[in-house]
Order: structure tokens, then sequence, then C-alpha cells
């Protein structure tokens, strides 16, 4: 009976293990996104408006693009 619920106890330890490590790896994707789009935003906002502007432009429609040949 007692072995059962050591059992028990190192399967839930072993489990919060695992959780803890894939929250921490979502963290840090998390983080790494975060710092990604504040450097290209950096970027952007160290443009001229007019440079900023067709550089949006070309962004916009390789999305679109992007977009309709996924739906092909």
């Amino acid at each position: 009976m007692a072995s059962k619920r050591v059992l028990w106890v190192l399967l839930l330890v072993a489990a919060a293990a695992v959780l803890f490590a894939v929250l921490k790896q979502l963290r840090e994707s998390q983080q790494e996104a975060e710092s990604a789009v504040q450097n290209i935003d950096d970027q952007l906002d160290a443009l001229d408006p007019a440079t900023r502007a067709a550089v949006v432009a070309e962004v916009a429609s390789e999305e679109v693009e992007r977009v309709r040949d996924r739906r092909s």
C-alpha cells in the first residue's frame, strides 16, 4: 500500500518537473519572439517615413501573396 503511494508521489513529481521544463521553454521562446519584434520595430522606427512606408508595403504584399499561395 505504501509503495503505491510512493509510486504516485514519484509520478506526480516527475509530471510536475516535465511541466515546469515545458513552461520554462515556452517562456524563453516568447521572450525571444518579443525581442525579435522589438528589434524589427526599432529598425523600422530608424527609417525615414518614405522608406518605412515602402518597407511596410513590401512586407504586406509578400504576406498577401503567401496567404494566397496557401489557399491554392
